[in-house]
């Protein structure tokens, strides 16, 4: 399956500002940005010459060229940017850099609250959310907790506009606690930031997904440091982008067959998974091939939902805790998804069954 992970742990963090300035510079020009689409008006099929998609997408572009699916895509160009996860997403569309990125369902909750306005045009989800979390709590080597009640009194990590915040709120309501039974650390979960915070002993507790968690457990193992699982469902995860993006009559009509093609690309990685564990999690992300399974073997498999009902409520009750536990105004969370695509995706799904 293709998920978000965390940033890759060899990523490096200043490459962001030059990364941005380059595509901002060869981004604006295209023929894209010729006609504006109303809401409400039908998807183009035609792609004009010269359109350009800017995608944040890292697992998705794996997937697209180790599958040779990304061999049919026609009529437009493809721009590939390294940038996951929401802070740094945020931050490429304000500057007019990316057209979409593939994030959990945070982000796009503060983008909104944050003005600046975006829409999410797919969404996957797990069949077995609850025994394929994406992320468990890392505990720091020299921190004695082992239940989520031994939370009380602890460090945590806290990235109020990202999954791994949320997470962490629900946690404590499910344990019956309340921030002020903890101390939140405020750290953006970005790269290694998180498991560096637990390896040095800055904070007991902080979610971990994937390779990250993977890589923690694997070096600091040996020191006394675990993870424990939330029983908490953290599988929401989507494609968004700034809202001009699918104003844009041409961008509108190529994201159209780029999604199918996506839909086509987790089924290759469903039916692939030694070539997709080597591409993704060895080649890209500097796992071995033995963790790289393990954490594929842990995500469990992707469902694109058909209809998008059931994951939207889930998002809204999710945008409710954020606007109660941290002041936000209250988010009607339907006016983010455009729609137009579910029908898309929901064809794409049917056709390759």
């Amino acid at each position: 399956m293709i998920r978000p992970t965390p940033p890759r742990l060899t990523a490096i963090a200043a490459v962001l500002s030059t990364l941005l300035l380059g595509l901002t510079a060869c981004g604006g020009a295209d023929a894209s940005s010729a006609s504006k689409l109303a809401a409400d008006a039908a998807l183009p099929d035609q792609v004009p010459e010269g359109t350009v998609l800017r995608l944040g997408l890292p697992p998705i572009e794996v997937a697209l060229k180790a599958s040779g699916l990304i061999d049919e895509v026609e009529g437009y160009e493809i721009e590939w940017a390294n940038i996951s996860g929401g802070p740094k997403s945020i931050e490429a569309f304000r500057a007019d850099a990316l057209d979409a990125s593939y994030v959990a369902d945070i982000p796009p909750l503060f983008a909104t609250w944050t003005d600046t306005p975006v829409k999410i045009v797919a969404v996957t989800e797990n069949p077995d959310p609850l025994d394929n979390p994406i992320y468990e709590l890392g505990i720091a080597p020299k921190s004695k907790v082992k239940t989520l009640e031994d939370l009380e009194g602890k460090k945590i990590a806290y990235s109020p506009g990202q999954a791994q915040g949320a997470l962490v709120l629900k946690t404590l309501e499910a344990a019956g606690l309340s921030q002020e039974d903890v101390e939140l650390v405020e750290i953006q979960s970005v790269d290694d930031t998180f498991a560096n915070a637990l390896a040095s002993n800055q904070v007991d507790v902080a979610p971990l997904g994937g390779p990250q968690l993977t890589s923690y457990l694997a070096k600091y193992g040996r020191d006394g440091a675990t993870s424990i699982r939330t029983g908490i469902r953290d599988d929401a995860t989507l494609i968004y982008g700034p809202e001009e993006t699918f104003e844009d009559a041409a961008k509108a009509a190529a994201f159209k067959d780029f999604l199918a093609l996506w839909v086509r690309s987790e089924k290759w990685v469903d039916e692939h998974p030694d070539e997709w564990i080597q591409a993704y999690y060895v080649d890209h992300e500097g796992l071995t091939f033995e963790d790289g399974k393990k954490v594929f073997e842990s995500s469990g498999q992707t469902v694109i939902p058909e209809n998008w009902d059931e994951f939207i409520k889930r998002h809204q009750e999710t945008a409710d805790i954020l606007s109660r536990e941290q002041d936000h105004p209250e988010l009607d969370v339907t006016e983010l998804y455009d729609r137009r695509y579910e029908k898309v995706i929901a064809e794409a799904v049917k056709g390759g069954q």
